[in-house]
């Protein structure tokens, strides 16, 4: 399946999609306001803010405890005639490379506990949770650290990526729940965000877009209110803003993770084209724009290294860094992933660069960033 094909399969389109802000930061009765995070026993930091704190974001490249997934239940594949077979395959696939480069921990429902079992590493620890998708880069825990070597969870609300994909409930109490299990204090934070929206390099600076963030099904808050909020909990200085993510997109809205990743402090790497008829052409040529004029937190002006966007199937820059090892998604058709992972390979030289098949993940509308979220090593 097709990256544009999706957009018709799933029937989603902007007219469906709600175009009217449902709540401000100062209304208490809002729909999308923070699920009941204390009913999971998790305990809540509510008098401070992470940054305030001494706690950061750290960069993906840093070292990791674990790596947190989440195996999919059936509830929203059914729609895309995808053979639940493939989609629990695929997943495996994932996690099973990745943990023979670092531990990987798996949230499961205990009605998909024993399909897991059967295609995962005995090295994955499971945890029984309830859950809604798979997708744990959005609704899993993003993790901060100190200096002191403490960890602590900024929490963020997912509201079903603009609540398209009802119910979400379980997805939203995720982060809650692994944080309990974890023993991770949190954050509530009362903004919509999901962790593929963000990318941070771990000295002062994020990335975004205005696509997501600004987004009237998640927030209605102003930049100037979001970036400050963005600041207060990532510990960040600067926030560096695209217009947009790449089309088509029905589901995420813009996640920058689709078209940009941090490869080092200083270094992004951008999805381009250069099919002008292709209306991602002038969202990445505008991005590049953006990032060529921009300074990061350190003063630095950006090095831009263009990865070409060779596939209607899948994203390559929805990578995921891990412990000496990137992987990547890939068609397995030659022609098309061979000059992406070449680039991938002589920016990551002393990384294994892997590529696993990621067409199934495609077709969801995401890719192996989206379904995996690192625990930092403190």
């Amino acid at each position: 399946m097709k990256r544009r094909d999706f957009l018709k399969l799933t029937g989603i389109s902007v007219a469906t999609m709600p175009s009217t802000a449902r709540w401000t930061l100062a209304e208490d009765n809002r729909k999308n306001k923070m699920p009941d995070y204390g009913s999971t026993g998790v305990k809540l930091i509510t008098d401070s803010t992470p940054a305030a704190d001494g706690f950061y974001f750290p960069a993906e490249w840093e070292e990791h405890e674990t790596t947190i997934m989440a195996y999919p239940p059936p509830q929203n594949w059914r729609a895309l005639e995808i053979p639940l077979k493939d989609v629990y395959g695929q997943w495996a696939e994932v996690a099973n490379t990745i943990a023979e480069y670092e531990p990987v921990l798996m949230a499961v429902r205990p009605q998909e506990k024993r399909i897991a079992k059967r295609v995962l590493s005995g090295e994955i620890e499971l945890v029984e949770v309830p859950l809604n998708d798979g997708w744990s880069r959005d609704s899993g825990p993003l993790f901060l650290v100190n200096d002191e070597g403490d960890r602590r969870v900024a929490g963020f609300t997912f509201n079903g990526w603009g609540a398209k994909f009802p119910p979400y409930k379980d997805d939203a109490l995720l982060k809650a729940r692994l944080c309990k299990h974890l023993d991770a204090a949190m954050y509530p934070i009362d903004v919509v965000l999901e962790g593929g929206a963000i990318a941070v390099d771990g000295e002062g600076t994020l990335i975004t877009t205005e696509q997501c963030l600004l987004n009237a099904n998640r927030n209605s808050a102003s930049k100037a209110e979001i970036e400050k909020l963005l600041n207060q909990s990532f510990g960040t200085t600067k926030v560096i803003w695209l217009g947009k993510g790449l089309e088509p997109d029905p589901i995420t809205d813009g996640h920058v993770d689709g078209i940009l990743a941090y490869a080092a402090p200083g270094v992004v790497l951008l999805h381009t084209t250069d099919e002008r008829d292709d209306p991602n052409y002038d969202i990445c040529q505008d991005a590049k724009l953006r990032l060529e004029q921009a300074r990061d937190a350190e003063g630095r002006r950006l090095e831009v290294i263009e990865v070409p966007l060779t596939s209607e199937e899948l994203c390559h820059m929805n990578f995921y860094i891990g412990n000496g090892c990137v992987i990547v998604p890939t068609t397995g058709k030659r022609r098309v992933d061979a000059e992406p992972m070449a680039i991938l390979r002589e920016v990551f030289p002393r990384h294994d660069v892997v590529g696993v098949d990621g067409t199934v993940l495609g077709a969801g509308g995401g890719g192996i960033h989206c379904i995996t979220q690192q625990v930092p090593k403190v």
